[in-house]
């Protein structure tokens, strides 16, 4: 029995896990492509697996669409990605993640200092408040009397 080269969307969701809904918004953004039938049903190239794997690790790893569609668009006539592919984009994603990795860590450090206190103070908690931009309002309830986040931002500049 010959294997059929192309998918309905239903074969391609069970296979690779993602609700057709989430396969009709991939296709939205460009990041997988479908033909379509006389009946206007979407068909997948059996390659096309290959790239909603793809998009899902790149996705688990931390990346936006945006950014995974970049990514796509890096590859000769939106071919499917090799594994070469994924080798070059991984190691061109590494400052991003290892951001993200310390920024985690800070707030990691920082949310020590606020267990079992409970003050959750505008003025010196670093979770609630990371920049301080309330602070350059004055002291009380600013946001209470009016004042937007905004606000705070044109203070503290004006301040700065």
């Amino acid at each position: 029995m010959p294997i059929e080269r192309y998918l309905t969307i239903g074969e391609l969701s069970r296979r690779s896990g993602v609700a057709p809904s989430g396969l009709r918004y991939y296709e939205s953004l460009g990041l997988i492509g479908s033909q379509r039938t006389s009946g206007n049903q979407r068909r997948y190239d059996r390659t096309t697996l290959r790239r909603v794997a793809f998009v899902r690790t790149a996705s688990r790893v931390g990346l936006t669409l945006d950014q995974i569609a970049e990514a796509l668009a890096t590859l000769p006539e939106a071919r499917t990605p090799t594994a070469e592919d994924w080798t070059r984009l991984s190691r061109s994603w590494r400052p991003l993640l290892d951001a993200r990795i310390a920024a985690i860590e800070r707030l990691r450090d920082q949310l020590d200092s606020c267990i079992g206190c409970g003050c959750l103070s505008l003025e010196r908690c670093m979770l609630q408040n990371p920049a301080d931009n309330a602070a350059a309002l004055g002291p009380g309830a600013r946001y209470l009397e009016g004042d937007s986040p905004a606000d705070a931002a044109q203070a503290a500049i004006q301040a700065g």
